[in-house]
């Protein structure tokens, strides 16, 4: 026998590198060329060459990475050779020396053009404006053009993700975040619904990981009894649908572990209390002349075996999603007093559904869902373009418009138009043509006048009524939900501002002449300051309308105690930094260690979420109401980590802080069927069996149900887990829940 040869670590790795570089070969079903197959190989080469000396923070090759990209893009989304390339390619501008000029002498200007949009901007930020913000936009430039680069970003966000336990525990909350405000609703809006739903349970992974490990314990415990369940439900359908005539294939599979989470919160409830924890899913291989009839033909099947619900049909066939979603879904009630959601669709459909944009190409005769998509597109395009978004109003518009909800209304002549959900007869205005919102001054909605801001329900058909004397004002702002519509008002409004700024202009020029001072940048910077205006602009319109007098521009004596002070604030800044220690001993009365280097700093706790001793905690700083200390899971801090992570601060209470326990306003909701003495009972437990003193407490009974409100003082998450215990244990019917102090 041969004697065995024992590899060193790095020959393992290598052999491991070129394991995954094959199986990606494999995994890349749509490369077929041999000119293909040579541009993956040369992407893969120059990324092993370029990361050669790095590591992840796992501690693997750092080449693992952008194969385990190109993997998920080949095999998850069905992605081609430029794809599967740019994914291999994704963080070399960035994190070596090769540069895109390079790219594109190599790769060609397509490939340069989809890395250039998956490289972040490098550079120094103003601290009110936000990195993350400005490279999402960035990256929205280059979709716009090329639908992959998102594709692309979408593969990498979802494999960081995978792996984000390496990361400190800063880091995991503000890329979970961020992947929860922006990527999944993205990964939903192209239709990638598998990697949206894992994006989905993998930031609930880390922003609650409590309630996850809860979650996929029950879930496992309750699987056999779900497929038993199944089983059973199933079984009478199988008898119909073998009589259909169409070849068919039945799914039975669990909720995922997100949606479970949020039903619970949203209509705050147990797990054992969310009624639809599964879903059944029929694909039929349909030819797509004959899909609808034979989605609605399934729709009857399962509807005489089973009651529906009415109010919970969705048809998605007949008017599919913007992002090509059909489907159909009804909830019915099944065996032992149970709902099920059933979903029907064809194969083509469920294709769609999985992998979203990239099954188009597949599809690509049909018109239709190209359509949907390329008008999409077309909007964000639009949205771009205005030059006077910044990019924080730019990605907080793009959530709402292009990542919610819709609702499906008519025009007088029958044209269905498709808005954001909570869209406005203004919106929809603006949606016709800029010049139509402009002069908008009402609407018929279903033949009966409504005002501007009138909310359109699905089905609705709306006519606009015009002036040529209209004029849009402030408030309009309001009545908005659309980033087309609130840029078109804010252009139109500034506009007009402008031409009022031009005489308020002329007139401080003036005044420069008369006392004959110098009309300079800096100049009139000072009076800007002096009189507290947000830019020249705004000086220039204050003049104009007076609110800043005559009487008040004495330019000469402004300048010189403008100067005068801008000195004096000088010499207090080098005085407070000379005089400033970063680092301080943590005295026992701090309650919360702010930062690696415990940075003695002003704090105080958000109302949205009203933190106790036990809570995760971070800190956020905000502009002009110092550090903000949030709850890592409050919807806020949630929405502020993926937007502005640059501004949060890691937080945690003081270890000794039990030592001298203090009291924290905490808000708790109760609800439950109303009985006699329900009050007392409750006031009992606060007062006699705790001793926990109350803010303020508000009862309200409603048909046989009650609701109250109590704002109480709690020293701890353990305090307040005591008194939700004994509150519940007055009867069964009660629910207890922790609310915002507002």
């Amino acid at each position: 026998m041969g004697q065995e040869v024992t590899l060193t670590p790095e020959e393992l790795e290598n052999k491991e590198i070129i394991k995954r570089y094959r199986h990606l070969l494999r995994a890349a079903k749509r490369v077929k060329t041999k000119e293909d197959k040579r541009l993956i190989r040369d992407a893969f080469e120059l990324s092993m060459d370029a990361h050669k000396d790095m590591r992840r923070k796992s501690g693997e090759p750092y080449i693992f990475h952008p194969l385990a990209v190109a993997q998920i893009a080949a095999e998850e989304i069905g992605l081609g050779a430029t794809s599967i390339a740019c994914a291999l390619l994704h963080d070399v501008v960035e994190d070596t020396e090769i540069d895109l000029d390079y790219i594109k002498k190599k790769f060609g200007p397509q490939v340069s053009a989809i890395i250039d949009g998956l490289t972040k901007i490098s550079g120094v930020f103003d601290e009110k404006k936000s990195p993350q913000a400005e490279n999402f936009r960035k990256m929205l430039l280059t979709l716009s053009d090329d639908v992959r680069v998102i594709l692309i970003k979408i593969c990498d966000r979802l494999h960081n993700m995978r792996t984000l336990e390496f990361m400190n525990r800063n880091s995991q909350l503000k890329i979970a975040s961020e992947t929860l405000y922006l990527y999944a609703p993205l990964a939903h809006r192209l239709g990638i619904y598998a990697i949206k739903t894992e994006l989905e349970d993998l930031s609930l992974k880390f922003t609650e990981p409590e309630k996850f490990k809860e979650i996929s314990k029950k879930l496992s415990q309750t699987k056999e009894d779900r497929a038993k369940f199944i089983r059973s439900f199933i079984k009478p359908l199988k008898l119909e649908l073998d009589n259909l005539g169409v070849k068919y294939e039945i799914k039975g599979r669990p909720k995922s572990i997100f949606s479970i989470y949020n039903k619970m919160k949203k209509q705050q409830v147990s797990f054992e209390q969310v009624y639809d924890l599964f879903a059944v899913r029929i694909i039929l291989d349909s030819t797509q002349d004959n899909e609808k009839r034979d989605c609605w033909n399934a729709y009857s099947l399962v509807t005489s075996i089973y009651k529906p619900n009415t109010e919970r049909l969705r048809d998605w066939i007949s008017t599919p999603k913007s992002n090509g979603y059909e489907s159909l879904h009804i909830t019915v009630m099944g065996p032992f007093g149970k709902f099920v959601e059933v979903q029907i669709r064809t194969e083509r459909m469920d294709e769609i559904a999985e992998l979203g944009y990239a099954a188009h190409w597949k599809y690509k005769e049909n018109a239709k869902e190209i359509s949907n998509y390329d008008n999409w597109l077309n909007n964000i395009r639009e949205m771009l373009e205005n030059p006077e978004s910044n990019a924080l109003d730019f990605v907080e518009e793009f959530h709402t418009n292009f990542l919610s909800e819709e609702v499906f209304v008519f025009t007088p002549t029958g044209e269905l138009k498709k808005l954001p959900i909570n869209a406005t007869a203004l919106d929809f205005a603006f949606d016709i043509h800029s010049d139509i919102g402009a002069k908008c001054i009402g609407a018929k909605v279903n033949n009966k006048i409504v005002p501007l801001s009138h909310v359109l329900q699905n089905g609705d058909q709306v006519e606009i009524l015009t002036s040529a004397k209209q004029k849009p004002n402030k408030d309009w702002l309001s009545y908005v939900v659309t980033g087309k519509a609130k840029q078109r008002i804010k252009y139109l409004l500034k506009e007009e501002k402008r031409q009022i700024a031009e005489i308020g202009k002329d007139l401080l020029i003036k005044k420069f002449k008369n006392e004959k001072v110098e009309f300079s940048k800096e100049n009139i910077l000072t009076i800007t300051n002096f009189f507290r205006a947000q830019s020249e602009l705004d000086l220039y319109f204050m003049i104009a309308k007076e609110i800043i007098g005559k009487d008040k521009l004495k330019i000469k004596q402004i300048i010189t105690e403008g100067q005068m002070l801008q000195r004096e604030q000088l010499v207090a800044n080098i005085k407070n930094t000379i005089e400033s220690k970063p680092k301080v001993e943590h005295k026992k009365s701090d309650t919360i260690i702010i930062g690696d280097d415990n940075v003695q700093m002003d704090y105080s706790m958000a109302k949205c979420c009203s933190p106790l001793p036990g809570d995760e905690i971070l800190g956020f700083i905000t502009i002009g109401e110092g550090i903000k200390i949030h709850r890592t899971n409050c919807k806020n801090a949630i929405s502020l980590m993926s937007q502005y992570g640059y501004r949060v601060l890691k937080a945690h209470w003081a270890s000794d802080i039990l030592l001298v326990p203090e009291s924290y306003e905490t808000m708790i909701k109760i609800t439950g069927i109303d009985g006699v003495g329900i009050v007392s009972k409750v006031t009992d437990i606060i007062s006699k069996d705790l001793q926990v003193n109350m803010k303020s407490i508000s009862f309200e009974s409603n048909d046989g149900t009650f609701e109250g409100k109590l704002v109480v003082y709690l020293t701890d998450t353990s305090h307040l887990q005591e008194l939700i215990d004994k509150i519940k244990s007055i009867d069964n019917y009660i629910h207890v829940t922790r609310n915002s102090v507002d």
